[in-house]
């Protein structure tokens, strides 16, 4: 909105000052229609550009600043060999235009970067590389050589959800004794899903699926194999400045189907509206707070706008962003490993912190259970590794990364 009345203000100011000298005839009518189609032009691209960048703003709004500055300089250009850059009423609002566009510009890069400083969770190659199996990394070890060591090409191969992956990348170390990086790869909940469908992973490390997770693999004749192997928090936090500190199960229902939109609701004053972020669709996360949700609808989420690869422009949702008054969720190991503990507040739900005691003892009330997922045509290799994670040497291995083994 402040884009377009800018775009106006400019558009005004040129319209005015040309129709006040062609009044006044000072000067001849054909300087007069040349400069009234330039401020036409300068007028007609900051409009279109303005409604334009409310919908991709941080991807255009400098080069549409160049344009318009560069149309601003060609007036002034325009004004100085025409003689009529001593007229004030030409002069004075050609110079202020150029200066606001550049006012604007510095408090929008500004701006820009305040926002893009905002702690982010989101999917991220921080934690792949974090957790890297193939180099030193803070991937666990077990303190003796596993029991179960595999070799050769005719391997398991693993895929799974970015939460997943410091556990599944800690298993494929123990337990693979030819470390060939076309057997492990992090593809996200979403797409792990399809390859196990189509025979491309043979284990998937994941929440439980989705219904159309479900109904894909149905559609395709393939029977999966849901082994769980941990269990971890379904957590939602807010911005550690928030004062709340602890909601029930119903009140986060009442958050994302809508029905509460403000903080002072839930008795938080000065923070105003809730920016209630969710994951795209198909995400681990994204299929536990649906479940969570049972029969209530979800509110649409929050979205952004991006360039594809082609030039053209798509939506998604928005990835979680700090703000004082957001909420998001995701699982307790991956909500603190990617925003760090004094940005992020984890809730209590009903009173129960997610701390590993309360998800060991049960009493969190929104613990589940991870698994990996194999098809129901899984090779020996395959079925002996997802047996030697259900042993012992491998539930050490989840609870040594930060998880909460079945044994616990």
């Amino acid at each position: 909105m402040f884009l377009i009345i800018y775009s106006i203000t400019i558009g005004l100011l040129l319209l005015v000052g040309i129709l006040l000298l062609a009044l006044k005839k000072l000067l001849h009518l054909g300087r007069v229609l040349i400069m009234l189609a330039a401020s036409g032009i300068s007028f007609a691209a900051w409009f279109i550009g303005a409604i334009f960048l409310m919908d991709n703003v941080h991807h255009n709004f400098f080069l549409w600043m160049l344009l318009i500055f560069l149309l601003l300089m060609l007036m002034l250009l325009g004004l100085i060999l025409w003689g009529g850059f001593k007229m004030k009423l030409l002069s004075i609002p050609v110079c202020s235009m150029i200066a606001l566009s550049l006012v604007v510009t510095l408090v929008f890069h500004s701006w820009t970067v305040i926002q893009e400083n905002i702690p982010t969770v989101g999917e991220s190659g921080d934690l792949l590389s974090q957790y890297s199996p193939f180099e030193e990394s803070k991937v666990a070890e077990l303190e003796k050589p596993a029991t179960l060591q595999l070799s050769g090409l005719d391997l398991p191969k693993l895929d799974g959800a970015t939460a997943m992956y410091p556990i599944y990348s800690a298993f494929f170390k123990a337990v693979y004794t030819d470390h060939y990086e076309s057997h492990i790869t992090c593809s996200t909940t979403t797409k792990a899903y399809d390859n196990i469908i189509t025979g491309e992973a043979d284990i998937i490390f994941v929440g439980g699926p989705s219904e159309d997770q479900k109904k894909a693999a149905e559609e395709a004749g393939v029977e999966l194999v849901y082994t769980p192997i941990g269990r971890e928090a379904f957590v939602f936090f807010v911005n550690s400045k928030n004062p709340i500190n602890d909601i029930t199960l119903e009140k986060i229902k009442g958050i994302y189907s809508g029905e509460i939109t403000e903080w002072n609701e839930l008795d938080v004053e000065k923070l105003g509206k809730i920016r209630a972020f969710q994951r795209d669709e198909g995400s681990g996360s994204q299929t536990a707070l649906q479940t969570l949700m049972g029969d209530m609808p979800l509110m649409d989420p929050p979205r952004e706008d991006r360039i594809d690869g082609m030039g053209g422009i798509i939506s998604q949702t928005a990835d979680y962003k700090n703000y004082k008054n957001a909420i998001g969720y995701s699982f307790r190991f991956y909500s603190t490993e990617m925003v760090q503990n004094d940005q992020i507040k984890l809730l209590s739900v009903n009173g129960i912190a997610p701390t590993l005691e309360n998800i060991e003892n049960g009493t969190y009330p929104i613990a589940s259970e991870f698994y990996a997922v194999t098809r129901s045509d899984a090779d020996e290799n395959t079925k002996a590794f997802v047996d030697w994670i259900l042993s012992a040497e491998g539930q050490a291995l989840i609870e040594k990364t930060g998880y909460t083994p079945l044994n616990k």
